[in-house]
């Protein structure tokens, strides 16, 4: 063994690391060559032989630093690039035609009267990066399986339209249409990629920048998953994520990026257009920003392919043997390349090749109009070919091509590289003229003079229509397509809920645990068992759900490569390759890509999913509600379990665990269905129905409905009844439904609870019988949310057709019969129960845990927020005084009585209930 003396320091990473020389002479060989190159041919070369060196030691396996970043020129050498199998004039012929098209929808949505604008500039720049794909690698759904699954970056969506019209998909009167979906109906087209809005069109929604690449990289995962467990053939498909520059400023661009790179998902490509440009200004004026995302992507472990200038920099990097210009264009700064793009080639020549006379040499044989014109690698269409051959071929890694683009490129000089080019939404007459000679397109200028610029196409039976058709037939079909092929599914048996069903017994347990043991009965259904996806942020025995642990398993590509420290247990930690459980690490926002992805598999491989995502309520809407409402819009199906719910339940977490609003936020969004259920009876008629409604057919939904369920379930233990002979199933899964009617005391009250509440209801009842003569009936309201969603649609039609026998919501016909004033109480701020307080007709008063949460007891904070039986009581006390049925005098004494002034005087209550 080498002695400490022996080792000699070696920097790896910038930091010192002892290993042991074990021929110091052959080391200092090595050094001398190293002193010598530098000597005798200078720095620049002495480099590239040390990254050849370094490239050379990856292909044979030698473990070195990973370089963080390169030269600032493209990855693959001109050599090394590919034949180009297309006609690249033809293309180039099509792409301009898609270029006007798109430019011209925008600018005719500008017209008077109309005024919805557009954006024109990100497809501009992006065009040909789209082309390419379009023509060689973008695969249809025509083969019957999903096909490649493509993320269109939202603000190109123009082009996807023009090219659309290109192929007969859509007409003019769509192209008019454009951000006109009602008016235009039903010829209007989205804003945005907007599967909800054109089902049959988008498949991702995308411009709620940021979710597109973290949708894409869990789409990516979610077909290894399918295909691992054997539920779908992906092994064809690959996605592809077309994003911004400025958009990798989003924490959930690069947030998850490790994920893709440990397991290994090569079926992803990025591809970031790097316009330098984010929506006012430059992305990194004084940095460079393809710089930065190769070193944060060669960080995590991606390959890295950067695609940075067209082919006319080849000859003039072929003559680079100082390296000179690399060293010009590896410190030159994105603000003064955008500059460079807005100015002369006079200016060029002088500023980027005027201060050396090397450089200027380079470029003494080249017009002023030809060194203007040296481009951008994202606008040549070989350069975009080779690069994307590169990432489909690569193994083992995912890939990400930085491709480096003008943004508003070809729309000429008031548009070109502008900083304020975003937000530009008309083209001018000089515009259209100078854009259609730059595109040579044959349009007179008497239709640019008169009226809205026309559209282009060049003929159904055109050499450019034909050829792409041919591309797309060659590929599998057009993109973008959504299909809907799966079936609905077969449904298991009412015996499957039976043991819900029957209640806890002498048992106390939490609604999570009430949910987990129907979810291990439905587990065990040969139809459906194996479609369910469970998802949880890291705290699957926080809900009592590592029984499934030993048979279903977390799912892990590599498997299990160690002996688990809890192996000797009954519920061992378990990783498989083929495992059934998504075990997404600390990452809400991971959990929910996961769950979009399993949730549209239905649509997007025609084989239906069934997630249920459970995690801790306060982290759900608060934290990833933009990706809930990604969901609705992607038309994703599945359960969302809010676990330990509610403001007062979980309340030695405190304040940031303590959820008193996630309701009130599920209710802002149209596709979720969202319920607070109190007992495991409830739970099991709502899951039966949320599988019927999501998973079955009907007439109406011969494919199931494009909702998805929110749940919020507790961690409090309390003894569940065993399911009424004479229950109410239409009133628990429309939102009331009568619990428990009073049968003592003869002054008539109602209370309405839900959730955890629905126990303090019932011994508020008690007292109020007991102690105070009033005979109240407990309510069960499964759904606020609902029942305020049905009463809405009500007053609308009533609005509407006045002519008609007005509809009557459903909670104002429920309680119609019911005598005496309404309390409603939940472990939610009182903006939830009040959703439906415009439709009850008496008397209505709620309660609620408004503020913030804090850690203390639950009796403690429930009796601070006057939510628990002793208030609820003296609530329904002060409306019956109010009426005249009750003495005033009783309200003191029933305050002074249950001590509601004294937090310390409340009985703690059931402690524990982690489940």
């Amino acid at each position: 063994m080498a002695s400490a003396s022996d080792r000699n320091p070696i920097i790896i990473g910038g930091l010192p690391s002892q290993v042991p020389d074990f021929d110091p002479e052959e080391t200092q060989e090595w050094l001398d060559s190293l002193d010598a190159a530098v000597d005798e041919r200078g720095r620049e070369r002495a480099r590239y032989l040390m990254l050849r060196l370094i490239e050379r030691a990856r292909e044979k396996r030698v473990a070195v630093p990973e370089m963080r970043s390169t030269d600032y020129v493209n990855t693959i050498p001109t050599k090394s690039e590919p034949f180009f199998p297309g006609n690249e004039e033809i293309e180039r012929k099509i792409l301009n035609a898609t270029r006007w098209n798109a430019a011209v929808m925008v600018s005719r949505a500008q017209r008077p009267g109309i005024g919805v604008g557009g954006h024109i500039a990100t497809f501009a720049s992006s065009a040909s990066l789209y082309d390419v794909g379009f023509n060689h690698f973008f695969r249809g759904k025509d083969e019957g399986d999903g096909g490649d699954q493509v993320f269109f970056q939202g603000h190109a969506s123009p082009g996807i339209y023009a090219r659309a019209f290109m192929l007969d998909r859509l007409s003019e009167e769509n192209l008019d249409g454009f951000r006109q979906e009602k008016s235009k109906a039903p010829h209007g087209l989205s804003s945005y990629p907007h599967p909800r809005l054109m089902p049959d069109f988008w498949e991702f929604p995308t411009v709620s920048m940021g979710l597109g690449p973290i949708g894409a990289i869990y789409q990516a995962r979610m077909n290894r998953y399918m295909h691992a467990r054997g539920i779908a053939d992906t092994s064809k498909s690959r996605v592809w994520a077309f994003l911004g520059d400025g958009e990798m400023d989003e924490p959930e661009s690069l947030g998850q990026l490790t994920l893709a790179a440990r397991e290994g998902l090569d079926n992803l490509t990025f591809v970031v257009n790097c316009n330098l440009q984010r929506l006012d200004g430059p992305v990194r004026g004084n940095g460079k920003v393809i710089q930065e995302l190769e070193s944060v992507f060669r960080g995590a472990g991606w390959n890295v392919i950067k695609l940075v200038w067209d082919r006319s920099w080849d000859p003039l990097l072929a003559q680079d043997r100082d390296g000179v210009l690399v060293n010009r264009m590896n410190t030159t700064p994105d603000g003064q390349f955008q500059t460079y793009a807005t100015e002369t080639g006079a200016y060029i020549r002088d500023h980027f090749f005027g201060d050396d006379h090397r450089l200027r040499a380079m470029v003494e044989g080249m017009t002023d109009d030809q060194v203007l014109h040296l481009g951008r690698g994202g606008h040549d269409h070989k350069k975009i070919f080779a690069a994307y051959k590169a990432a489909a071929e690569h193994k083992g890694q995912p890939t990400v091509i930085l491709a480096k683009t003008i943004k508003g490129w070809t729309l000429g000089p008031n548009f070109e590289g502008r900083n304020a080019t975003h937000q530009m939404k008309k083209l001018t007459v000089d515009d259209l003229k100078r854009f259609r000679d730059r595109l040579h397109l044959p349009i007179p200028d008497k239709e640019l003079e008169s009226g809205a610029p026309p559209y282009y196409h060049p003929g159904r039976d055109s050499e450019e229509i034909q050829y792409m058709h041919d591309r797309r037939k060659g590929l599998g079909g057009y993109v973008p397509t959504r299909v809907v092929r799966s079936e609905p599914l077969s449904l298991p048996e009412d015996k499957t809920y039976a043991t819900v069903k029957k209640g806890s017994g002498q048992q106390s347990i939490a609604t999570t645990m009430a949910f987990v043991r129907l979810l291990k009965d439905l587990m065990r259904d040969k139809e459906i068992g194996k479609r369910f996806v469970l998802i949880a942020p890291d705290e699957y025995r926080t809900f009592g759900m590592d029984s499934f642990f030993p048979s279903a398993k977390i799912y892990n590509p590599l498997g299990q490569q160690y002996e688990s420290v809890d192996r000797d247990l009954l519920l061992a930690y378990k990783e498989s390759p083929n495992g059934q459980m998504l075990h997404d690490g600390i990452s809400e926002a991971g959990c929910t890509a996961s769950l979009i992805a399993a949730g549209s598999a239905y649509a997007t491989h025609g084989e239906p999913l069934i997630p249920v995502y459970v995690f801790y309520s306060m982290f759900g809407f608060q934290r990833t509600g933009d990706q809930f409402w990604q969901m609705a819009d992607q038309l994703a199906r599945g359960f969302v379990l809010g676990a330990t719910a509610g403001r007062t339940t979980l309340t030695g977490e405190g304040l940031q665990h303590a959820d008193g609003h996630s309701q009130l936020l599920a209710s802002t969004n149209p596709g979720c269905v969202a319920y607070d259920p109190a007992f495991g009876f409830e739970i099991a008629h709502i899951v039966q129905d949320g599988l019927r409604r999501m998973y079955g057919g009907s007439e109406e939904h011969p494919h199931g409905e494009d909702v998805f369920y929110y749940l919020t379930v507790y961690n409090e233990p309390i003894q569940h009844p065993a399911e009424p002979a004479d229950v109410d199933v239409d009133g628990i899964l429309r939102g009331v439904y009568r619990f428990s009617e009073g049968t003592e005391g003869s002054i008539p009250a109602q209370i309405m609870a839900s959730g955890v509440a629905v126990p303090w209801a019932v011994e508020a009842q008690q007292i109020l019988a007991e102690e105070w003569n009033v005979k109240a009936d407990v309510w069960s309201a499964t759904s606020w949310n609902e029942l305020r969603r049905e009463a809405v649609d009500c007053e609308r039609h009533n609005l509407l057709h006045p002519e008609e026998e007005q509809r009557v919501p459903y909670v104002t016909r429920k309680l119609a019969d019911a005598q005496g004033p309404v309390v409603a109480v939940s472990d939610w701020m009182r903006s939830v129960p009040d959703q439906i307080a415009r439709w009850v007709p008496q008397t209505y008063q709620s309660l609620g845990a408004d503020g913030f949460g804090f850690a203390d007891t639950r009796g403690a904070a429930r009796r601070f927020f006057h939510i628990d039986a002793q208030s609820i009581v003296v609530a329904v006390l002060t409306e019956l005084a109010r009426a005249g049925k009750v003495d005033r005098s009783a309200l003191k004494q029933a305050i002074d009585r249950y001590q509601l002034l004294d937090v310390a005087a409340a009985d703690p209550g059931a402690a524990g209930g982690d489940a």
